[in-house]
């Protein structure tokens, strides 16, 4: 915890998303919130869910990096995959049960694009994860019910996994925190990677 706290720059989280913001807390990392507010296309424009979410990744801390004089910004997108197509963040509840409907009874693809952006020097490190996550078949009324929750708004997938466990999904592979939305166990190893590279005195 103590080496967290000493990190050499400032952290600028460029997500509204409640996950991330839970899952920086719950790691104890000090950090400062400011969502990048892009528009986010809803296909892969090269048909490949890797470079759609980095390329998102990217534009956000982008988007985030070039207000700040100083300190690392963190980014990150994250989508499922399914069928070859894009399984973004629902429009409405209806939406959201044809997105269920999808993926009920499947295996899919969870993917999450991560981008550290330092200022001022602009250095920047990029990076895709993949997570396998199972949907058990839920019938009309199971999905009736997940709908009252509103467990599903902003999420992509139109979901949000339980902890620590969730009556629903199951993560096949992959780390349950990429599911979440940003993969805790490499951001740490590419935090302290940064310090180091650049240098920067404590």
């Amino acid at each position: 915890m103590a080496a967290r706290a000493q990190l050499p720059f400032r952290l600028i989280l460029a997500s509204g998303s409640w996950g991330r913001r839970w899952l920086m807390e719950q790691a104890g990392y000090p950090f400062e919130v400011k969502p990048s507010n892009i528009d986010e296309p809803t296909e892969a424009r090269l048909g490949d869910c890797r470079h759609y979410v980095g390329e998102l990744a990217w534009l956000k801390a982008e988007a985030v990096a070039r207000k700040e004089p100083d300190g690392l910004v963190i980014a990150a997108d994250t989508v499922g995959w399914l069928n070859g197509k894009v399984v973004g963040k629902p429009e409405d509840e209806a939406d959201a049960r044809r997105i269920i409907k999808s993926l009920s009874g499947t295996v899919h693809e969870l993917w999450t694009g991560v981008c550290l952006w330092h200022r001022p020097s602009d250095f920047q490190f990029c990076w895709q994860e993949r997570s396998l996550v199972r949907m058990a078949p839920l019938s009309d009324a199971e999905i009736d019910a997940y709908l009252k929750t509103r467990k599903w708004e902003g999420c992509s997938g139109a979901y949000s996994i339980e902890f620590p466990h969730d009556p629903y999904l199951t993560i096949e592979t992959g780390s349950a925190s990429n599911v979440v939305g940003l993969p805790m166990e490499s951001l740490e190893k590419a935090l302290g990677w940064m310090a180091r590279s650049l240098m920067v005195p404590a």
